[in-house]
């Protein structure tokens, strides 16, 4: 008998979420062919929650803690896992989950933001377990390959997307820090040999405090420090406020403060504290009373201030400061959210990628475009995009029908770089002295540092960057395509990483391969030269560029990132497979409660479980596996080829129906192929009767739009609610039921 095979698909949240409610069916009834178990553990953020305090919740209530049973797989041969989208929270998306929870009936702990007691204390650091990126840096135990597969980037170029104009005299421009910044500060060092560190900070008073006790060291492995210096911070952004007020354009902010959990909240706290600075001096008692933080934006502000004596005082001057500072760009103009409402909106790779595309502008008030001053603090990654900003005046928008791909080698595994540096980024209380100490007090690298200032150390470990370094060059060489390594000489973390790479390159042929190392500004322009000629060029990069190449090219590309193919080869032979971004997730979702039309594309689900079926059939010789992703890979291209992505709009085809024609292409590919006629019996039938109610199916799909859904919540949607409103069709749920 056929060995049991599993595949394990993450249950995440918003839109992603409701579509496996439709397509995870599908996905069952067909795998059962090939003898796949489909497992599906939950790592949404309610579920996340809910796994940090079983204490709290009846027997009934309690949930494993799949995110660390899938960790623990990850580095594992047999791991196969598909993972969607998930939100990486914000502390108000945070405190929005745990109020829903608790109107469900879920008594979990209320998030306590400055914990006082030794019991907030210990809540507030099971909560930090689920804020921000905490489910990446958990499952990727392997560097990631991600890339536009042909028929992918073939379509986009017969069916271009609609790209903005973008002007030579565009007054749009990126505005960064000179000193003071996380790159200006940089430190690093390689350790030759096994060891711990840890983190203390030495006040200048004299006070000691362990700011993160001893933690172990790898040899080989690279450790940073770098403080974000928030005088100069502040000073900068004063300057961005006025250039902006000069050019009379839009200001914008452009962080990650969902992924940089700890750091970017408070530059966002900075940039909003330094616009609304009259506002913040003048009601300094009010906001102290109501324990207004800048961190959490304007949107929390206004909820902290309703019903306040002095509410409508505080909003007027917030409007006078907007009406006479630079006008500040618009997240929802018709709903008057501002780039300074919530951090969470702030993210960077998708709203810069979006900005490239549309001719270098961003919304005004009106729902006009208009050009902006983009607020990136950090020159760390700041130059990637003053690159590419200044390449478009220059050469002017990209045609999507002649442009080059640009796949790329992120180095991720093992909470490489920033990502991996929530538990060793502090804001700091006093003047003085941050070191980072061996076990015998050596100092590895040290900090001067100020009140209010960041400080930040990152660790990325020897045996993820040899993988990384094999598999760019592997990539470069089944692609044959160049490749070229993003590395800045001038920064100290990547001067370690570029004497690695120039090491372990030496392990490998490269003869006939094209690998080259450039800092990123100029590998952007030499990339985007050649893309404009129609030649691809594998980006290699770190873990944080890698994030941003993944949103800015594919959007570039193909109008979206959300197709990609991403693969993460696990370290110890396992398969995590990735369904593209998830930044759009929460307005199809609202669309969807307000009227039934789901607008996400699952094409990164339909890619990645192809993808995945073909890593079983090569490392569990599960051959049935192998014809369930030929079969897909062939519905994939006609999906593709007839168009059945969802439209935007009510009464035209939605996720539900996009679901059922993958289905109806899939079950005729395994019907007509001949390697394994068991497989094709069974197939025929379903096939044929797919195709003989297609009408009928379509009717029953359309007819389910148009009206508000009632899904139960939105972070923790009721699950009979939600495959009630994602399985419409009672003849195709039949039809897959039956299977």
């Amino acid at each position: 008998m056929l060995q049991k095979s599993k595949i394990y698909y993450t249950l995440t949240d918003e839109a992603p979420l409701l579509a496996t409610h439709s397509f995870l069916p599908i996905v069952k009834a067909f795998t059962k062919s090939a003898n796949i178990e489909v497992e599906v553990p939950d790592i949404s953020l309610a579920g996340r929650i809910l796994a940090n305090f079983p204490e709290y919740l009846t027997d009934d209530q309690k949930v494993p803690d799949a995110l660390a049973e899938l960790g623990e797989l990850a580095t594992k041969l047999e791991a196969n896992i598909i993972k969607l989208p998930n939100i990486s929270a914000s502390v108000p998306q945070l405190e929005d989950a745990i109020a829903e929870l608790k109107k469900q009936g879920y008594a979990v702990p209320n998030y306590p933001a400055e914990p006082r007691t030794d019991e907030e204390k210990a809540v507030n650091k099971k909560y930090a377990k689920v804020l921000g990126s905490a489910v990446n840096p958990v499952l990727r135990e392997g560097n990631s390959d991600r890339r536009a597969p042909k028929a992918v980037k073939n379509y986009a170029k017969a069916n271009p997307h609609r790209m903005g104009v973008w002007a030579s005299d565009s007054k749009t421009s990126i505005a960064h820090m000179s000193s003071g910044d996380f790159f200006g500060t940089e430190n690093s060092t390689a350790v030759e040999t096994d060891g711990k560190f840890r983190i203390v900070f030495y006040g200048k008073d004299g006070s000691e405090k362990i700011l993160k006790d001893l933690s172990p060291l790898k040899a080989g492995e690279v450790i940073d420090s770098s403080v974000m210096t928030l005088s100069a911070l502040k000073s900068f952004v004063s300057e961005a406020i006025a250039e902006a007020k000069e050019k009379d354009v839009l200001l914008s902010a452009h962080l990650k403060a969902t992924m940089m959990k700890i750091s970017d909240p408070i530059i966002f706290g900075a940039i909003v504290e330094t616009y609304f600075k009259d506002v913040f001096e003048k009601y300094k008692d009010t906001f102290a009373e109501l324990d207004i933080n800048p961190n959490y934006g304007l949107a929390t502000l206004n909820e902290k201030i309703a019903g306040h004596p002095q509410e409508a005082e505080v909003r007027a001057d917030i409007a006078k400061t907007i009406e006479n500072g630079p006008k500040l760009a618009m997240v929802n103009s018709d709903k008057g959210i501002t780039n300074f409402h919530v951090s969470s909106d702030v993210i960077v790779d998708a709203s810069m990628a979006a900005l490239v595309r549309g001719g270098g502008k961003m919304w005004n008030k009106d729902g006009k475009e208009e050009d902006t001053v983009c607020i990136i603090p950090d020159r760390t990654y700041a130059g990637f995009y003053d690159a590419i900003t200044q390449d478009m005046k220059k050469n002017g928008a990209i045609d999507p029908k002649t442009f080059g791909s640009v796949p790329n080698v992120g180095l991720m595994a093992q909470k490489a770089e920033e990502y991996g540096s929530h538990d060793k980024t502090f804001q700091i209380s006093g003047e003085g002295t941050v070191k980072i100490e061996d076990e015998s007090g050596n100092v590895l690298l040290e900090q001067k540092v100020q009140t209010g200032d960041i400080f930040r150390a990152c660790q990325t470990k020897d045996a993820p960057i040899q993988d990384w370094v094999k598999l760019a060059v592997n990539r470069a060489r089944l692609s044959d395509t160049p490749a070229i390594f993003w590395l800045d000489k001038d920064r100290a973390h990547d001067s370690q990483i570029i004497k690695k790479v120039e090491q372990y390159l030496k392990d490998h042929d490269l003869t006939d391969l094209d690998i080259g190392i450039m800092d990123v500004k100029d590998a952007m322009l030499e990339t985007l030269r050649r893309a404009r000629e129609g030649k691809d060029t594998i980006s290699v990069s770190g873990n944080v560029l890698r994030d941003y190449l993944t949103d800015m090219f594919p959007i570039l590309e193909l109008g979206t990132s959300a197709k990609m193919l991403s693969i993460v080869p696990l370290m110890n032979g396992g398969g995590l497979f990735e369904t593209g971004a998830g930044g759009s997730a929460p307005k199809h979702v609202e669309q969807f409660q307000q009227e039934g039309y789901l607008r996400w594309d699952s094409l990164g689900e339909f890619l990645a479980l192809q993808a995945s079926f073909e890593h079983l059939a090569q490392t569990q010789n599960n051959k049935k596996a192998q014809i369930l992703a030929d079969a897909l890979d062939e519905a994939n291209a006609k999906f593709l080829a007839t168009d059945k992505s969802p439209a935007r709009k009510v009464g035209q085809i939605d996720n539900r129906g996009s679901h059922f024609y993958l289905a109806m292409y899939w079950a005729e590919a395994l019907a007509n192929q001949t390697t394994d006629t068991e497989i094709s019996a069974r197939f025929a039938p379903v096939a044929k009767a797919m195709q003989e109610n297609e009408a009928k199916i379509n009717e029953e799909l359309i007819a389910a739009q148009g009206s508000s859904q009632d899904l139960g919540g939105y972070y923790h949607p009721n699950s009979e609610k939600t495959y009630a409103a994602m399985r419409s069709s009672a003849t195709l749920n039949a039809i897959v039921d039956g299977i």
